[in-house]
This record gives C-alpha cells, structure tokens and sequence, in this order.
C-alpha cells in the first residue's frame, strides 16, 4: 500500500509540474504576441481619397483631360505599420499588358523616400523633388501624369501604398529611365515592405 501511494504521489508531482510548465509556456506566448509564435492580428495599412469612390471614375480634374493643368489628387492613409521609415506610392495602368499590347504597363507617377511620419499627401504635388526629400517621376516628366485612356473600355488606375522599414537609395532619374527607375525602386523595396494599400480608379476619353 505504501509503495502505491508513493507512486501516486510520484505521478501526481510530474503532473502538477507539466501544467506549470503548459501555463508558463502559454504566458510567455501571450507576452510574445499569442500562441504558436503567432502575434495578434495587425490592422492593414490603408488609403483613402476624397476625390472618387475607391473603383469609381475619376474626375476630369486629374487626367489629361485637364491638358497641363492636370494636378494630382489628395491622398491619405492611416494604421501604418510600427517602424515604418518610408513609403512608396505607385499610380500605374495594368490594361496595355492586359490587352497585350505592351510588355510593361505604364508608370503614370511614382513616389520613393516619402517621409515615414507621413500620412498622406496633398493634391497639387509640385514637380521634382520635394522639400521633404521624396523623389518622383512618370512616363513624361518628374511629375504625376493624369490618366489619358482613349474612347472605349475603361482603364483602371491602380494606386499602390508600401510602407517600408528603411528608405531607399535610388536617385531621382528621367522621364526617359521611368522603367528603369521603377525597376530600381522595386528591387530595393525587396525585403522592407511592412504594409501595403491600393486604390483603383477607372477612366476613359
């Protein structure tokens, strides 16, 4: 009888000691974020505009409808990502690719380095670089370049938001090295994107 009841008590240590050691693991796990090395869900970074409706039309204003006076639109973005140091923006047009008529899609505005403390940018961005050290450029300047789709299908305007945790070393480049610039810029963007956001907006002559 002795001899069970000290089996028992023997059992009933191990036990008691791998459900201290189940509730301290799972602690620690909270502490790190959740169980299974899993944090808790991050909010997506997200942009939102005043100007459209995120896939509807955008005003006349903003393309090249509006000749050279075409002026950017005010964009703005919230729950960005913790260590974010840069963002990238991207306006480009997916549909010559689409439709198999080009090999690349065109870069209508892209924006690298702007300021991770940043959440958001006015309409009207002045061309070149900017006081706050983004670069920009397009297809026709180093500038935004509205929308111009000619008459027929809608051409739908992509909006891309990466916010990084570095800032990038590319220079300002040419309208005339566009690709090549963004090239650039995606290549260095690999490994440091922390969120990403996009807003589409379609448009026609």
């Amino acid at each position: 009888m002795r001899a069970n009841a000290i089996r028992i008590s023997a059992v009933l240590i191990v036990v008691v000691a791998l459900v201290a050691l189940g509730i301290g693991l799972t602690m620690a796990q909270e502490r790190r974020g959740g169980g299974g090395g899993r944090g808790p869900a991050v909010p997506p970074l997200i942009m939102t505009t005043r100007a459209w409706e995120d896939g509807g039309v955008i005003p006349d204003k903003y393309t090249q409808k509006a000749g050279p006076m075409a002026v950017s639109p005010e964009l703005k973005w919230s729950q960005v990502p913790m260590g974010t140091q840069s963002f990238v923006l991207l306006m480009h047009d997916p549909e010559p690719v689409l439709n198999k008529g080009s090999k690349m899609d065109i870069t209508h505005w892209l924006i690298w380095n702007i300021p991770g403390t940043s959440n958001g940018i006015s309409e009207g961005v002045a061309q070149g670089e900017l006081p706050d050290g983004s670069r920009q450029v397009s297809l026709r300047g180093n500038a935004y370049m509205g929308p111009g789709a000619p008459a027929g299908p809608y051409h739908h305007y992509t909006f891309e938001l990466y916010a990084l945790d570095t800032k990038l070393d590319v220079a300002q480049g040419t309208p005339q090295e566009a690709a090549g610039t963004r090239t650039a810029v995606v290549n260095a963007m690999d490994g440091h994107v922390l969120g990403k956001a996009v807003l589409v907006a379609r448009f026609h002559q």
